[in-house]
């Protein structure tokens, strides 16, 4: 994982299966109320079941006027706080958006829909977790070391974690009944060459990349790279 520049190696930090205890109902439902506020009712959720460590639930919301596009949510990722530096919230789940003639499949793994980012939502979020660290903005997560593209056909091998563009502000921060704040942040797939300019040249290099780009939450499956070689 590359948390800021350069790249960190984490240790796995649990031995074996450790099973999933279950959110808290009340931080749960307060999950699924700012889901219907900022982004619209739930089409359905691919649960899961017997989790390692925590349950990943992804929300899946179908295309509407104002957003006219899948948008695919973690619940779960918040239920055990991440090991953060001070002044940082513990809590956070993932989010991307799909186009809207993605074919999406209502179970998990699919038979035949493309359901990759499923599955990459499900990484990031069981991550931290798993390694004793944290997922925060502009933390970018290679597909393996060395990383490998998600899928035969797809050209991209890691992600980086930002800012959600296509919301208001409000939007990025759930606020659970006890007052606890869970970030709710995007995760946008990268070329290799996108991938080795953060590694390489930092983060501002990136953001500059994706800004030349239009790069947002959107995932455009067929964007070429916008990473400039130097």
């Amino acid at each position: 994982m590359v948390e800021g520049d350069g790249v960190l190696r984490h240790e796995y930090v649990h031995d074996g299966f450790v099973a999933a205890q279950g959110m808290r109902r009340e931080v749960a439902d307060a999950i699924d109320r700012h889901i219907e506020q900022y982004f619209g009712p739930v089409e359905f959720v691919y649960h899961e079941f017997g989790s390692h460590l925590v349950g990943v639930h992804v929300y899946v919301i179908a295309p509407t006027e104002a957003r006219p596009y899948w948008t695919l949510i973690t619940s779960g990722m918040s239920e055990l706080p991440m090991t953060v530096p001070a002044g940082v919230s513990p809590y956070a789940e993932v989010m991307l958006c799909l186009p809207a003639d993605w074919p999406l499949d209502a179970a998990y793994p699919g038979e035949s829909a493309p359901d990759w980012p499923i599955a990459v939502l499900k990484q990031v979020a069981r991550l931290p977790h798993e390694y004793g660290t944290w997922i925060g903005e502009w933390h970018s997560v290679p597909n393996g070391d060395p990383a490998e593209n998600y899928a035969d056909d797809v050209p991209f091998c890691g992600v980086v974690v930002t800012p959600m563009l296509r919301v208001p502000a409000a939007a990025r921060v759930i606020t659970a009944p006890d007052g606890a704040e869970i970030n709710l942040l995007a995760v946008i797939p990268l070329h290799r060459d996108e991938v080795a300019a953060k590694i390489e040249r930092g983060t501002d290099a990136l953001i500059e990349i994706l800004d030349r780009g239009g790069v947002t939450e959107l995932l455009d499956p067929g964007r070429p790279s916008f990473a400039v070689v130097e």
